[in-house]
């Protein structure tokens, strides 16, 4: 059984089309290297431009293992050179039972 995951990325100010751009190419990326299911990946935008990203991991061990792949490694770094990698529970709309997110 795979393992759901809910990301929430904060652009740095100016970098929100960059951000946006690996965003889309992030899922792609992990499908290749077999780490994600083919669950549809839903993707949204919040009404302070924070991203939100929910895919489902293979496993445990394909999510921990991730990182060792260079190629996985190099587009999170470029990730985190435009955005910030941040708790859901600091998105406002997460404060909330039901949070709305604009689809993506």
């Amino acid at each position: 059984m795979g393992i759901l995951v809910i990301c929430s990325y904060r652009p740095h100010p100016g970098h929100e089309d960059e951000a946006r751009m690996l965003m889309q190419a992030h899922v792609p990326l992990l499908r290749e290297h077999g780490l994600i299911t083919e669950r549809e990946v839903v993707q949204g935008v919040a009404k302070d431009g924070e991203l939100v990203e929910i895919f489902e991991w293979e496993s445990v061990e394909k999510s921990s293992g991730a990182p060792a792949i260079a190629e996985i490694g190099a587009h999170w770094k470029a990730m985190s050179a435009v955005m910030d990698f941040v708790p859901m529970a600091t998105i406002a709309e997460s404060q909330h039972a039901f949070a709305h997110f604009t689809p993506l």
